[in-house]
């Protein structure tokens, strides 16, 4: 059995309102599909806003989606 090859990442930063600096980690998760990687970024829309998502290199087209822009991005499921 074959692993899908990742094509898609979403990186995203949960903020906790209990720590006192500004800076957050970032995680990134990675995604065979961008249906997956769209479902994915849609149940973290109500934890946090600042979610990034896009293909990975080398895979054409190159696709960026700017946290802006995820909202919108998750809506044509």
């Amino acid at each position: 059995m074959r692993a899908e090859k990742a094509i898609w990442f979403v990186s995203f930063a949960l903020h906790d309102a209990n720590v006192s600096h500004k800076r957050f980690p970032r995680q990134t998760r990675t995604f065979p599909s961008e249906q997956q990687a769209k479902a994915f970024a849609s149940s973290l829309l109500e934890q946090t806003p600042d979610i990034a998502a896009g293909t990975i290199n080398p895979h054409l087209p190159r696709r960026i989606i700017a946290p802006a822009a995820i909202a919108a991005w998750v809506g044509d499921l």
